[in-house]
């Protein structure tokens, strides 16, 4: 029986996709910014962090909204507010101007993840893993795409804010789009969920949010910090430790880009299949792990292509898989646990810049991914024990009709 909500769910992932350009829309425009607001480099990565505090302060509000009036209302209102903060960067007269408008920003990001992530879980009940990662593939494309789209306007003399002002008027017309889609009754899947829930008894305890909800909480902190962590530092650590050419250190955030790809579009595949998210979410930093500790011990820069490719893909949506999780875990409530793991990640968008920076500072750029380390085993500890409460609380019978089911 085909899906009545694939346009909707296609009108979604075409938000991800503007979304990706968006997150590198900034840094992509330094140059140009940095003439037009009278600043430095820092001063445009200050309001780079101005979208992190934008998500942090809105994040819980947004999910809480989200389950009180629904997911649609939420995505029609980030769509809105992210084309005025692309409209309004590019028009901005000075630098307080533009710093407000990378905050509407992240307001906007954080309505539309706490609109988004559940309305997907809900058009997809039964493949909301893949339909979770497959929001990040549709990032991953849209920033391939931006430098395409910057360089055809620089090659021809245009107006920088071009680059802005086309996925503005695509968010416009993609609200106009969804406005008359239907999205699931978010109340009424509620109410499915859990007659499924009574009369199957998934669970044998009701989770616990002191318990794996803090462990999810952390995967969405550490799984957002490893992703910083590598899209900053890797190219200065190809230089300054590895010997590289500044083109050939830049070179391994696109091999690391690459990695990522291609793991959402193998997940979005095999969770449908054989794998669940609760073992994604622990087998991944494992990967990391070990990607990591190959770039520190073995200082060669073939061998760090390899451990940037793998780095990429073992951090590829386990941000999204941990959401996943807490609304399985948490049905009742899937906009305010998405809101507050997303509240995490927030957090982490904006600390790890920060600490990361100081770290740098001591001359030896080592020592951030020797943290870096540190972060994947603590997410790796999280997540061993979200599995561990996973397989305590379902129910053994429901639990083998999984396993029957991704077989």
């Amino acid at each position: 029986m085909k899906n009545k909500y694939m346009l909707s769910a296609s009108g979604m992932y075409i938000n991800y996709f503007l979304l990706g350009m968006v997150n590198i829309m900034l840094a992509s425009n330094m140059s140009f910014l940095t003439k037009q607001l009278n600043t430095d480099g820092a001063g445009i990565s200050y309001i780079i962090s101005a979208i992190g505090i934008g998500k942090l302060l809105s994040y819980s509000l947004s999910g809480i909204l989200s389950d009180k009036f629904g997911r649609k209302p939420l995505i029609l209102v980030s769509s809105l507010t992210m084309a005025i903060f692309l409209i309004g960067i590019p028009l901005s007269p000075n630098y307080p101007t533009a710093f407000i408008f990378a905050i509407i920003a992240g307001i906007a990001n954080s309505a539309m993840d706490a609109g988004t992530y559940p309305a997907l879980i809900e058009v997809f009940p039964k493949s909301s893993g893949s339909a979770s990662v497959l929001v990040k593939a549709f990032i991953s494309a849209g920033a391939a795409l931006l430098p395409f789209m910057i360089a055809f306007f620089a090659d021809r003399d245009l107006f920088y804010g071009y680059a802005f002002f086309l996925p503005a008027l695509i968010y416009l017309l993609n609200m106009i789009f969804m406005f008359k889609l239907p999205f699931p009754n978010h109340k009424r899947e509620q109410s499915t969920v859990q007659q499924q829930n009574t009369a199957e008894n998934k669970f044998i305890s009701p989770p616990k949010m002191k318990q794996e909800g803090i462990a999810l909480i952390v995967i969405g902190f550490t799984s957002t910090a490893l992703f910083t962590v590598a899209q900053i530092w890797l190219p200065t650590y190809g230089q300054q430790v590895l010997g590289m050419a500044e083109s050939s250190s830049v070179r391994l955030l696109s091999y690391y880009s690459i990695g990522a790809l291609i793991s959402v579009l193998v997940l979005a595949v095999l969770l449908s299949k054989v794998l669940r998210p609760v073992t994604v979410i622990l087998v991944y930093p494992m990967i990391t792990l070990i990607a990591v500790l190959t770039l520190l011990f073995v200082k060669v820069p073939t061998i760090a292509i390899v451990a940037a490719f793998f780095m990429g893909f073992s951090t590829a949506g386990v941000f999204q898989l941990a959401i996943t999780v807490m609304t399985e875990l948490f049905w009742n409530k899937k906009g305010t646990v998405t809101g507050i793991v997303a509240t995490a990640a927030g957090l982490a968008a904006i600390l790890l810049p920060l600490a990361t920076g100081l770290m740098s500072k001591t001359g030896h750029i080592s020592i951030i991914f020797i943290f870096d380390a540190m972060l994947s085993v603590v997410g790796m500890a999280a997540a061993a024990f979200v599995n561990y409460r996973y397989r305590k609380i379902l129910n053994k019978n429901r639990r083998e009709q999984i396993q029957e089911t991704a077989s």
